[in-house]
């Protein structure tokens, strides 16, 4: 059975597929916030840069695709907030606003946000537009990060793209890949047991 036989509501997501509640958008929020923060602690320091790879990027747009983008959107906002306020979940158990990382950190939260709305129109349901879904979120993720990080540094717009773009694109093709295969997997077996 392929996945434009089931009959989800229009507008489903992934998270739709479990029992509505205000207890269900609770828990997925700050389960979302906290698979954040514990991706955030798989970071691996880049040579010449102040940012670290880490998972906390693919842990954003699988939540905000997952979820859609209102539960996004508060998942991550949560995830900046508690972050803001100390909670040492960022990128190496760091915490606070102001370090030369903390405008990806909002960037992935528009970035979810912006890919809960891709998912809630499809998005996410094959593998072509999973993969344009995770481009164009990812992009919102340097649009924001990379010119926080020319002002937190002083870094020139060259050196801040040499810094904070360049060494994260064979990571940010393999995050895609894997969303490529695990969400359009998932509505398939969604389907099989609709």
């Amino acid at each position: 059975m392929s996945t434009a036989s089931v009959s989800f509501r229009p507008g489903a997501v992934l998270a739709d597929l479990l029992p509505a509640s205000r207890v269900r958008d609770i828990a997925l929020v700050a389960g979302g916030a906290a698979l954040t923060g514990l991706a955030a602690q798989i970071a691996v320091p880049v040579p010449g840069s102040p940012v670290p790879v880490t998972g906390q990027t693919f842990a954003a747009l699988l939540v905000g695709t997952a979820f859609g983008a209102r539960r996004g959107f508060l998942a991550l906002a949560l995830y900046a907030l508690l972050g803001t306020a100390g909670v040492p979940w960022f990128a190496d158990g760091t915490s606070g606003a102001g370090g030369a990382s903390f405008g990806y950190v909002l960037g992935m939260l528009l970035a979810a946000t912006l890919a809960g709305a891709f998912a809630q129109r499809g998005a996410d349901r094959s593998v072509a537009r999973t993969a344009g879904t995770m481009v164009l979120s990812s992009a919102v993720i340097y649009a924001v990060g990379v010119p926080y990080l020319m002002a937190a540094t002083g870094m020139s717009l060259s050196a801040a793209v040499a810094a904070g773009l360049t060494p994260f694109l064979i990571g940010d093709a393999l995050k895609a890949a894997l969303a490529m295969g695990a969400l359009p997997a998932a509505w398939k077996l969604a389907g099989r047991r609709g």
